[in-house]
């Protein structure tokens, strides 16, 4: 890609400099956030935000030398079928009040596209707190996540029999070595999962306490077979007798190598002593649980929500990393506004492997934004619902169904990982 097509110059603001946010300024940009954020952080959480932000790439907007925009930029790899491609993970993207409607954060943006671009980097990614924003700088959610709960003050119902080896409780300190491993192998499993390096594990993973419930307990890891088959990461918190509310498992993480091994871990979740509901945040919604569960009445889903959102840089660089399920041959029409090479009419040629994505002008099978191109790239989002829903023209019947088989996955993508 010509790094001249995600130039911040079209932006068109001529008052605000866009460069890097030296760690002399992260007091500077912590404020920015908590006053976007409406947010009065303790020392504490003041802290950790800013070792956070100590390893990320940092990129500011300055009116002078008062900081007025700032995104920061994890450094992660995320899976996608068949392998893994970086990809920065964008958090804490403030723009200050004062200068909002000017193009900030169009330019903080291109900002981030073009040294994506510039060093090869092909997608981006990041959790919305505003949906209708980012969609229209070409993000689109490409994972899901259901929030699960477990009344457990009768035992666990299930319809298949539990795996019967013990299991053990893992020490957090050990568990960058422990389940470290076993998380890292089973990121080839699903798109959509973002690599731990032991940092990320001690520091924001099961960090003591909990930054949005500080009354949960420190974070538990259950752990069973030896080698490992599966484990979870869970915290605590005692019931309020006043109010009758009973006790909380809140479920974060769930890995098990079979079914007998998952429904081992949900049956000791949902049997931890003076508890009464088991809540499980961000589960895939093809999680076995909601199927090998005897009774929904007693597990339910109480909420559907898009969790990871990806921009797609590169598409040519995405379509071609990533393998296919089925052979087709499609000629795309897409449309970026934000990154013209992106833009115009590409042949797709897949197969069981690899593909080649050319650019052609014989009619388009597909025509679609590359934000809806992101949200299917993985697998999570069906073309024909989006043909459905108006957002993407097919001008070929089938087309969709086509596309659809191609980028089909085992399991559907899932990020369980959300970073501030």
């Amino acid at each position: 890609m010509d790094i001249r097509d995600v130039d911040i110059r079209d932006v068109g603001i001529r008052d605000v400099a866009i460069r890097d946010v030296p760690e002399a300024h992260l007091d500077r940009a912590l404020d920015l956030v908590y006053l976007v954020f409406h947010q009065r952080p303790d020392e504490e959480k003041r802290k950790h935000h800013r070792e956070l932000l100590l390893p990320c790439e940092r990129i500011g907007a300055y009116d002078g030398e008062t900081l007025v925009g700032f995104v920061a930029a994890h450094r992660f790899a995320l899976s996608v079928p068949g392998g893994e491609l970086p990809c920065p993970g964008l958090t804490f993207v403030s723009v200050a009040p004062t200068h909002r409607r000017r193009g900030v954060l169009s330019a903080l943006l291109a900002e981030v596209y073009r040294r994506c671009a510039e060093r090869a980097v092909p997608i981006a990614a990041l959790w919305a707190s505003e949906d209708a924003i980012y969609g229209r700088f070409g993000f689109g959610p490409a994972t899901q996540g259901a929030t699960v709960e477990i009344d457990s003050r009768r035992p666990l119902a299930l319809r298949i029999d539990p795996d019967d080896r013990p299991l053990r409780l893992i020490d957090p300190a050990d568990a960058p070595a422990v389940v470290g491993p076993y998380h890292e192998a089973t990121r080839a499993h699903r798109a959509g999962r973002i690599a731990r390096d032991e940092e990320r594990w001690s520091g924001e993973w099961l960090v003591d306490e909990d930054e949005e419930d500080d009354e949960l307990s420190p974070p538990r890891i259950v752990a069973l077979g030896e080698p490992l088959a599966g484990y979870a990461v869970y915290r605590t918190r005692s019931g309020n007798e006043e109010t009758g509310t009973p006790g909380l498992v809140r479920v974060d993480e769930v890995e098990a190598d079979t079914p007998a091994v998952a429904a081992a871990l949900w049956r000791y979740l949902a049997s931890i002593d003076l508890t009464g509901t088991v809540r499980a945040w961000g589960r895939p919604l093809d999680d076995p649980l909601l199927l090998f569960a005897a009774d929904r009445d007693q597990v339910k889903v109480t909420g559907v929500y898009p969790a990871l959102w990806l921009r797609l840089i590169d598409v040519r660089a995405v379509l071609t990393a990533r393998s296919w399920a089925a052979r087709a041959e499609l000629v795309l029409e897409v449309h970026d506004s934000r990154i013209p090479a992106n833009s115009g009419r590409f042949r797709l040629t897949a197969d069981a492997g690899r593909a080649r994505y050319e650019p052609t002008a014989d009619p388009a099978d597909l025509a679609l934004d590359v934000r809806d191109l992101g949200a299917c790239c993985l697998g999570g989002t069906r073309v024909v619902d989006l043909v459905a829903a108006g957002l993407v023209e097919e001008h070929t019947p089938g087309a969709a169904e086509a596309f659809d088989a191609a980028l089909r996955t085992a399991r559907l993508p899932h990020t369980d990982d959300e970073f501030y």
